[in-house]
Order: structure tokens, then C-alpha cells, then sequence
């Protein structure tokens, strides 16, 4: 059962509400059960063809559906105005050569998502609300939020998907980087993440380095890693999609 809700972030506003996509087990309302709960960026490319920005989700309804996973799925659409998803989906700030200079809102967003967010979602559903039951996940730019919320905000969250995450220099890797060198970690912290080969230009593949040091940083820092480098995968839901089981069995094991 999916719940959708137009919300609206008062420190991120947008003319037009968001939706808010909520995942909920089939026997959560005919038990006492908890689930744990994972959050989701770009909700609106999770669960729906017709929601998804390119026409293809990744299918996550279907794959929750047919394995019963004991899992509630907390999905938020994110900012279609303009370049405001770089914007709320940056930690730092950025200077893109084709969008010039755009200011990092990544914070706000991470302090609304583990404030008011995460309060009413323990309030409404029957959550475990600790730390260890506590997910994050994205893709892209939300991958770089998955791991900037899992480290910055690792009091709350214990383990994060991030696939193909902007973690390149301009996007904000440096800042990632250094913040990296900064914190300790808790042992239990578990991060997948992984890029497809067909998501960087033959003469740009020498940026892997970047993507391996960070996994090697994140090890260093005290997390359990799992770094997958995926043959002939793009850079699209539909490629995604088909991860799901390996981060799924890699953080819920």
C-alpha cells in the first residue's frame, strides 16, 4: 500500500505542494508489528511510471510487493522549479559550467528530513525509530545526499544506498571528501554504494579514481562498504531498478 500526500517544506518552499510517497507493509495495519524505514530521495521516480521525470520509476512497488520485505519506504519528490533540486540536493556549494553558481541547500534539506519529517512519520506508522532501523537512499544527486545525511547526520542514520552518486569534484565531492577526514563513524555504519560504466565517456573514465577514494575515505572513517563498479549500466531508473536487490540484501543482512 503506497500513501501519497502534498506537503510543503517551509524552509525549502515551492510554489506548488510535493507529494510524499509512503510505503507502508501489507500487514501494517492488521498488526503490532514495526518496520524499519527507509528514506528516498526524488520520491517521485520511486514507485510510479507516471510520476517518474523520464517515464520509467524503479520499480520499487513492484519489488517490495513481490518480496513482502518488512520495510516501510519514505519517498519526497524533490524541487522540479528551475535548478532547485541541485540546489536542495547539494551540501555545498557548486560552480557547474552550465549553470554557473548554485547555492548548496543540502543541510536544510537534511535537517527538515530528520526533524519534522522523521518525527511525523515515527508519530503516524508504527516505525522503529532507532538509529539501526534507520535508512537513507538515493541515486545521482540524491546519492550524494545519501552519503553527505548518513555521515553528517550518522546519529540518525545507520546505513544508505547510494547509486551513481555525484560525488565528482564539482558536485560537491571535495566538500564530501573533507568532511570525511572530519568524523568518526559508528562501526554499525553499513554504505552501499556503486556506478555503471556507461554512465562516464571512455575519456573521462579515469574519474573512477575519485569514486574509489571516496569508498576508500568512507572505510577509513569507520563504515562497512560495499563498492561495485557495474558493467554496461547507464545512468537511468531503469538501470537502478535493477540494484535494488543488492543494496536491499546488503543492508537489511
Amino acid at each position: 500500500m503506497i500513501q501519497i500526500k502534498e506537503i510543503r517544506i517551509p524552509t525549502l518552499p515551492t510554489r506548488e505542494p510535493r507529494r510524499l510517497y509512503v510505503y507502508l507493509p501489507q500487514d501494517h495495519d492488521r498488526s503490532d508489528r514495526r518496520y524499519p524505514v527507509l528514506y528516498m530521495f526524488d520520491g517521485h521516480n520511486v514507485f510510479y511510471d507516471s510520476h517518474a521525470t523520464y517515464g520509467k520509476c524503479w520499480g520499487m512497488n513492484e519489488y517490495l510487493t513481490r518480496t513482502q520485505l518488512p520495510l516501510i519506504v519514505v519517498a519526497v519528490e524533490c524541487n522540479h522549479e528551475g535548478e532547485r533540486r541541485m540546489n536542495e540536493y547539494g551540501p555545498w556549494d557548486m560552480d557547474l559550467p552550465h549553470l554557473g553558481h548554485l547555492e548548496g541547500q543540502g543541510r536544510l534539506t537534511m535537517e527538515w528530513m530528520t526533524g519534522p519529517l522523521k518525527e511525523t512519520i515515527d508519530r503516524t506508522y508504527r516505525t522503529l525509530p532507532d538509529r539501526e532501523h534507520t535508512l537513507i537512499g538515493g541515486s545521482s544527486m540524491g546519492g550524494l545526499m545519501a552519503l553527505y545525511g548518513v555521515t553528517a547526520y550518522n546519529e540518525v542514520f545507520s546505513r544508505a544506498a547510494a547509486l551513481s552518486p555525484s560525488i565528482l569534484p564539482c558536485f560537491g565531492g571535495q566538500g564530501l571528501r573533507a568532511l570525511l577526514r572530519e568524523v568518526q563513524l559508528l562501526d554499525t555504519t553499513r554504505i552501499y554504494m556503486d556506478v555503471g560504466t556507461e554512465e562516464l565517456p571512455q575519456t573521462e573514465r579515469r574519474l573512477l579514481a575519485d569514486w574509489f577514494g571516496v569508498a576508500a575515505e568512507l572505510t577509513r572513517a569507520g563504515a562497512q562498504v560495499a563498492a561495485r563498479v557495474v558493467p554496461g549500466a547507464q545512468h537511468n531508473e531503469a538501470a537502478w531498478e535493477k540494484r535494488i536487490p543488492l543494496f536491499m540484501d546488503y543492508l537489511l543482512d
